[in-house]
Formats: C-alpha cells, sequence, structure tokens
C-alpha cells in the first residue's frame, strides 16, 4: 500500500482562463444621464410654454369681458 501511494502521480494542474466579457450595455452612464437630463429640459420647457400660452389667453379673455 505505501508502495502505491508513493509512486501515484499527481493530477495535473487546472489552469483557469479568465476571459474579459464585453459590456453587455454599448452606451455609458454618462451617455444615458445627459439623455435624460435633455428628455427633463424638453418637457420643462413644453410645460413653460403652455403656461406662458395658458396666462396670456387668460388674461386676454379677462380684459376682454370687463
Amino acid at each position: 500500500m505505501v508502495f502505491l501511494l508513493g509512486s501515484a502521480q499527481p493530477p495535473e494542474p487546472i489552469i483557469v482562463k479568465i476571459v474579459e466579457q464585453p459590456s453587455a450595455d454599448p452606451t455609458g452612464l454618462a451617455d444615458v444621464l445627459i439623455k435624460s437630463l435633455g428628455l427633463i429640459g424638453a418637457l420643462v420647457l413644453i410645460a413653460v410654454l403652455l403656461g406662458v400660452v395658458t396666462a396670456g389667453l387668460m388674461f386676454w379673455f379677462r380684459s376682454r369681458s370687463l
């Protein structure tokens, strides 16, 4: 039994190759933030313009009724 343990060759080493996977998302975080801020800016601009038009119409209707 001692003879068998002494003559046993060690197993071959296990070699692990680490490969970096390409990014699944082609757009970066900065690109997403810039686009979202652009969308929010457009929505705010539309809301302000709609408010100015509504205020102007209300002012015009009120001045006509007096």
